[in-house]
Formats: C-alpha cells, sequence, structure tokens
C-alpha cells in the first residue's frame, strides 16, 4: 500500500497533536507521531524506520546549520535572561513597572505594544518579550497562560505584516517572477488573521473579559495567588540547580533595558551583515537577502559579551557569577530545544511522506476551477491554517502555497485577486502555526512565558480559531468586493461584533 503523497502523510502530526491535547504530555505524543510517520515511510519495517526516524529525522534536522543557528540562538538568549535576572535588573524592572504599570489592562497593553515593537524576528520576539514582562503580569495576576498567549499573538503575526523582518525576508523568497517585497507590501491591508488578531488583543483587554480554557487558567491562577501568599520568584525556570539563586541586590531598570536594547540592535546589524548590507546592498534589500539564523547568532552573541562587560563595569556582578549563569541559562532552554528538536523530526517524516506536496496539490485543482475563484482567497485560508497546524510550519506552507498562487494568475501583482489570494496564504499559514501544538513558535511562547506548553496550547486555541472564523468571513467578502478598506473595516467591526456577543453569553452564562 502507498503512503506517500496520499492523505496517509498527515496522520503523524494528527497523532502527535491529538495525543499532546488529550495526554497533555508533548514529548511522549511527539515520539509517537514521529515513530507513526516512520513506520509509514519505511512501509512498517522497523529497522529501516528506526534509521529514517534517527538518521535522515533527527540526525539531519540537528546537522542542518538553520536548525543549529536557531538552537545556538537560544542558548545564548536564555543565558542573557538568566544573567539578567541574576544581576536584579528583572527584579528592578519589575518594582519599575508596579509604580508605572498600575492595572492588569495597563499590563496586557504593555506587553502588546512591546511585542508589536519586537517585530525582526518571532523566536526573538517569544523569548524577550517573555523575559521583559513576566515580572510585570506576575505582579498585576495575570495567568502565564494568558501571558503566553499575548506574547504567541504579538510574534508570528506581527512579523507578517512587517516588511522588514526575517519573515518577510522568507515571503518574498518564494516569489518567482515577481517583485516578492513589493507583493509582500500591498498584500498587508488584507492579511486579517495578523490584524485582526491585534484588535482581538486590545478588545478583550478594553472589554475585561476571558473565556474558554483561558477564563478558568485566569481564575485558577487567582484563587493560587490568594492562597499562596508569598509567591516564590527568585528561580527563573524549574532547571536551576540552586533553588533560590543569588540576585543582585545593585540591580536597577538600566540592567534590564541595554542588554535588551543592545540585543535588538545587534540582531538587525547581525540580519543586515548575512544580507550583504556592508557589500554594497541597500537596507531593504539586505533584509530581504538575510540569514536570520545565521544574524540571530551573530547579533546574539556580540549582545551576550556587550551585557557581561556591562555587569562587571557596573560591579553588580563577578566575573565567576557571570559565568556561572551561562549554564543555568543553557539548563532552562532544554525542555525548550527538546520540543523543538522533536517538532522539526516530526516535519520531516511528514516531509518524506510528501504531506506538503498532497495539500499543494488539492490547492491546485481548486486554483483550476474558475467557478471558485472569488472564493479562492477564503479556500486558501482554510487550507493553509490546516497545511501548517498539521506541519507545524508556516514558512513551508508559504513555500508550497504561494508559487502555487503566482502562476495561478500569472505573477500579476496589478491582479487585486491575486493579492488577497497571497494574503491568504500567508494569513492561514501564520493561523495553523499559532494553533499547532509543534509548531516552534508556539514552543518559543511557551518558553517566554514560562508556561506549560500544552496548557498553552488549549488556552490559546479557541481565541485562534475565533479570529480565524471571523477572517474566513472576510475573505469570502474580499473576493468579491477587492477593496482592502472596505474589508478590513468590515472585518474589524465583525471581530468586535463578535467579541461582545461571545461575552454577553459569557456573563449570562455565569450569572
Amino acid at each position: 500500500m502507498e503512503f506517500t503523497n496520499t492523505i496517509w502523510s498527515l496522520l503523524p502530526p494528527i497523532i502527535a497533536i491529538a495525543l499532546a491535547l488529550i495526554t497533555k504530555e508533548v514529548y511522549s505524543s511527539l515520539f509517537i507521531g514521529i515513530f507513526a510517520g516512520g513506520l509509514l515511510y519505511a512501509g512498517f519495517n522497523l529497522t529501516a524506520a528506526m534509521e529514517h526516524i534517527f538518521v535522515d529525522g533527527m540526525i539531519g534536522q540537528l546537522s542542518d546549520s538553520w536548525n543549529v543557528g536557531i538552537l545556538i540562538f537560544l542558548v545564548v538568549l536564555g543565558s542573557m535572561v538568566m544573567l539578567m535576572n541574576r544581576a536584579g535588573g528583572s527584579a528592578a524592572f519589575g518594582k519599575w513597572a508596579v509604580t508605572h504599570v498600575k492595572t492588569k489592562a495597563g499590563a496586557q497593553v504593555a506587553t502588546i505594544v512591546l511585542g508589536m515593537l519586537i517585530f525582526i524576528d518571532d523566536y526573538f520576539n517569544c523569548l524577550t518579550v517573555g523575559s521583559v514582562m513576566r515580572p510585570v503580569t506576575d505582579k498585576h495576576g495575570i495567568s502565564r497562560e494568558k501571558l503566553a498567549y499575548l506574547i504567541d499573538a504579538t510574534a508570528a503575526p506581527i512579523c507578517i505584516i512587517a516588511p522588514i523582518s526575517s519573515w518577510a525576508a522568507a515571503v518574498t523568497g518564494f516569489v518567482d517572477g515577481a517583485n516578492g517585497l513589493s507583493l509582500f507590501i500591498k498584500a498587508i491591508p488584507y492579511n486579517f488573521y495578523a490584524l485582526l488578531t491585534l484588535v482581538m488583543m486590545f478588545a478583550i483587554t478594553y472589554m475585561n473579559f476571558d473565556y474558554g480554557s483561558m477564563n478558568l487558567a485566569e481564575l485558577n491562577h487567582m484563587a493560587q495567588n490568594k492562597i499562596k501568599v508569598k509567591k516564590d520568584g527568585a528561580a527563573l525556570t524549574g532547571a536551576e540547580d540552586q533553588p533560590h539563586p543569588p540576585v543582585s541586590q545593585k540591580g536597577k531598570v538600566v540592567h534590564l533595558v541595554l542588554p535588551i536594547v543592545s540585543l535588538i540592535i545587534c540582531c538587525v546589524i547581525g540580519m543586515i551583515y548575512t544580507g550583504g548590507f556592508f557589500s554594497g546592498e541597500n537596507f531593504i534589500d539586505a533584509f530581504s537577502n538575510s540569514d536570520a539564523s545565521v544574524g540571530l547568532v551573530y547579533g546574539s552573541v556580540v549582545a551576550l559579551i556587550i551585557t557581561i562587560i556591562f555587569y562587571l563595569a557596573t560591579k553588580v556582578l563577578s566575573f565567576n557569577e557571570c559565568m556561572n549563569a551561562i549554564p543555568e541559562g543553557f539548563k532552562s532552554m532544554v525542555p525548550a530545544i527538546l520540543v523543538l528538536t522533536f517538532a522539526w523530526t516530526l516535519k520531516s517524516m511528514t516531509d518524506s511522506l510528501g504531506a506538503a506536496e498532497y495539500v499543494g496539490g488539492l490547492v491546485a485543482v481548486i486554483a483550476d476551477n474558475r467557478a471558485l475563484m472569488s472564493l479562492l482567497p477564503a479556500l486558501v485560508f482554510v487550507v493553509g491554517i490546516f497545511l501548517a497546524f498539521a506541519t507545524g510550519t508556516s514558512w513551508g506552507t508559504f513555500g508550497i502555497l504561494i508559487p502555487i498562487v503566482v502562476n495561478v494568475f500569472g505573477g500579476d501583482v496589478n491582479n487585486e485577486l491575486m493579492i488577497i489570494a497571497i494574503s491568504a496564504c500567508m494569513a492561514g499559514a501564520v493561523c495553523g502555526d499559532h494553533c499547532s501544538p509543534i509548531s516552534d513558535t508556539t514552543i518559543m511562547a511557551s518558553a517566554g512565558a514560562e508556561c506549560n506548553h500544552i496548557s498553552h496550547v488549549s488556552t490559546q486555541l479557541p481565541y485562534a480559531m475565533t479570529v480565524a472564523a471571523v477572517s474566513f468571513v472576510s475573505y469570502i467578502i474580499s473576493g468579491f468586493i477587492r477593496n482592502w478598506a472596505i474589508c478590513l473595516i468590515i472585518g474589524i467591526a465583525l471581530m468586535i461584533g463578535t467579541l461582545f456577543a461571545i461575552k454577553t453569553i459569557f456573563v449570562k452564562k455565569t450569572a
């Protein structure tokens, strides 16, 4: 029986995702999905399956230069976060924020705004916003699940509407026969999922309500805070050898702000360096051609060195204390690295089974049916969600769907329907990536918030699906109206109206 390039190719990620949501345990769920993929690929030959899983899959993924670069970036960033914690910068910022951010809503808005400002890269966004805002959200009784949602919803959705980001560079690379960056910019107003996600975050903060499993997480968090009056905030992660690591009493807000600012500046310089900026390329082209993985490694390592020198110069930490914090930061990232490794291996199983090609073929069939052309954006949006959710990669989804859509319209950048369909590709990919428990961005958001991964996925899913439903309706409308201003106004009105309806129903149920 043939399992490649058929619907069977989608079975491994479905198994992994279903088990993760049922058992609330991510490691074994991912491995079972990987094992199922290996068996399908090898025709149930156990020896061949094991070789495919570990040699072609796990070792192959961990020897990929892009993946190794991301892992190095994670380790360095974990070390920087640990240094900022032990230098007292995080604690000082928490104290400062209590006096300046005085409400729960203010803490949420501050998290959203910071997430919107760090639009360079989604991994960078997740871990930086998490490390900065955890003390603030903890002080105002916001659950880690809610923080993880706010981080995740301002990571990929912001990167996909920012022309200067690693995501814009990836999208432009998938467009052949047209100006990729120009097409990306034209598609921004039609990226309903990303834009409406921002609307939703501000709306639920202003309306002061949560629903579904997120509301339960918030209530449980408030109940725990009432019982546990004194909260242990010394340890950054459960991976610490010392339950109460030494935290400098000399730390000031600048000991958090300067490392973060240096990290942002150095990472931007690192990315444009890999794109040839210092060899004569202009800034935009350099960013479009950048290697985000290598650029983030360059930037984070330089920022780490600057941070250590700064802490030594201001005498908040000794040299030995700085060096001791580095391996502890590594340990704090081990859970995220393990989940990422499994997620990448599962992706390699679905790739070898031809899952992307199978779904891409379905889209091509839909696109060939001219009667469905006005509905094409909505259909592409749904297929993009499904593909990104099952494979855990939005970039892979771009790579499959965008060339198909470009070919359908002959690369005509003046065709409004093509722009809408391209935007639907990006929106669907981000939505699926946002929802998927095997998505690297979702894993990073959990790590940034120091939240249980499956709890993050299960609480975020109802919110993401609400925005996805409104976005789907908006794409149906845009396929016929084809005017971004009218369609976006309608989409925002639908989003706010939907949230008012949900709040009304929710209040009645709890009354």
